[in-house]
């Protein structure tokens, strides 16, 4: 791909949509107006990620309805507990003001989408009411266009130099073919991954655990404003909020549920990677694995992952091949073409009779190699002239470039 030239993914491939999730006041594929927009935006102040408790009041009562519930302005939810809904009350007095929120983001030169809008990926309402309140949304790019061609790239922390090579190559592999890799900005594989995209001056999107002006970790600042110049940075959380261990877990749904299928390279059994393949297969999206050396902790869970639920992926090609259209198929992969591979089954036969060291007459590799004593003189003439035997008086020899090659095959060295 030149230099300075994206490849934007195409659009025509539809995501897997086994469950939608339709709040009220919501019409259909159609932007959300601005009171419900500010009220959404009220809510990422007041409710966790993934709650999906206060996701199925979202989902009776609408935004604006909620927002005013949980501000004390009118009854709480039904059947909600009084601990609970006393909480998000608390949480709710540092959400008066969300237009400060929309005009941070906007200052930033991002935006907050919500379900309806058209710039929403649909294939988040595979949640159910654990999807996304809204997202709010930092770079130049259409997310619903992205995602729709797109594959998560998620792993090891404290992956090795093998776990990072193996993700940055996967993901410009992928990008260079018009996928979007996503990930989440981590340390390791997750930044491996962005790093790889951004080098082939590919798509890549970044879901953080925190607000989208908040760079977490620390470490990845410069690659998070990289990410948010030439592709996406999405969050959950408004702006200025930070990470949590839960919020972290929460994420990994929302890389699960906005991508194709999920590739995890270097994992150790209990990882927050493998939380997200799983959500990923619990979704009908594709799960695959790249495996290591099996001496190692850190592939261990991915190995796991493979004898249980996950296909075996090595390059971007076999990852297409699985998530893509029909007729993206990964090439098939053969070792070199030896010149006795061309030979017919007589000749084959014939040479395999030979021994090793030594020589045998025409009458004993005739009977060796189960062939008629003419057919057989024929063949040896053919091996002969093709540099793969020699004639030592009446008896046959394996020529010496010959030799090497068959005391390989036979298991010399």
């Amino acid at each position: 791909m030149a230099t300075g030239q994206r490849q934007v993914p195409r659009t025509t491939d539809q995501p897997h949509h086994p469950t939608r999730t339709t709040d009220v006041n919501e019409p259909a594929r159609h932007a959300a107006d601005e009171p419900q927009r500010t009220a959404r935006a009220a809510l990422t102040r007041i409710l966790e990620p993934g709650d999906e408790t206060a996701g199925r009041w979202l989902r009776e009562m609408g935004p604006e309805a909620l927002w005013h519930a949980l501000s004390g302005d009118t009854a709480p939810p039904k059947g909600a507990s009084t601990t609970k809904v006393d909480g998000l009350r608390l949480r709710a007095a540092r959400a008066t003001d969300p237009g400060a929120d929309l005009a941070a983001v906007a200052a930033l030169g991002g935006r907050f989408i919500c379900p309806g809008d058209e710039e929403w990926p649909r294939q988040l309402d595979d949640l159910g009411d654990a999807r996304p309140i809204g997202l709010w949304v930092r770079g130049p790019a259409n997310l619903r266009l992205w995602a729709l061609r797109s594959v998560a790239i998620v792993g090891a922390r404290a992956c090795t130099d093998y776990g990072a090579h193996l993700a940055a190559t996967l993901s410009a592999g992928l990008a260079d073919r018009g996928w979007t890799v996503v990930s989440g900005a981590a340390y390791g594989v997750d930044g491996a991954a962005h790093r790889g995209a951004l080098a082939a001056d590919g798509a890549t999107i970044a879901v953080l655990a925190s607000g989208v002006d908040y760079a977490y970790p620390r470490g990845h600042t410069e690659l998070i404003g990289r990410i948010a110049e030439q592709g996406l940075v999405a969050a959950e959380l408004p702006p200025g909020d930070h990470p949590t261990r839960s919020r972290f877990v929460q994420r990994n749904r929302v890389i699960a549920a906005l991508t194709r299928g999920t590739v995890v390279v270097e994992a150790e059994v209990r990882s927050g990677s493998l939380v997200t393949a799983r959500r990923a297969l619990a979704l009908g999206r594709f799960t695959m694995g790249m495996p290591g050396p099996v001496t190692s902790g850190l592939s261990a869970g991915v190995h796991q992952l493979l004898r249980a639920e996950a296909m075996v992926v090595t390059n971007a090609d076999e990852v297409v091949e699985l998530v893509g259209s029909i007729g993206d198929l990964a090439p098939e992969r053969r070792g070199p073409t030896l010149a006795r591979d061309l030979l017919d089954p007589i000749a084959t036969r014939v040479l395999e009779a030979l021994p090793a060291r030594g020589a045998a007459d025409t009458a004993h590799l005739a009977r060796e190699s189960g062939t008629p004593r003419d057919l057989a003189q024929g063949k040896l003439l053919e091996l002969q002239s093709l540099g793969f035997v020699q004639k030592c008086g009446e008896r046959w020899e394996l020529a010496r470039r010959a030799e090497t090659t068959d005391a390989s095959r036979r298991g010399g060295t």
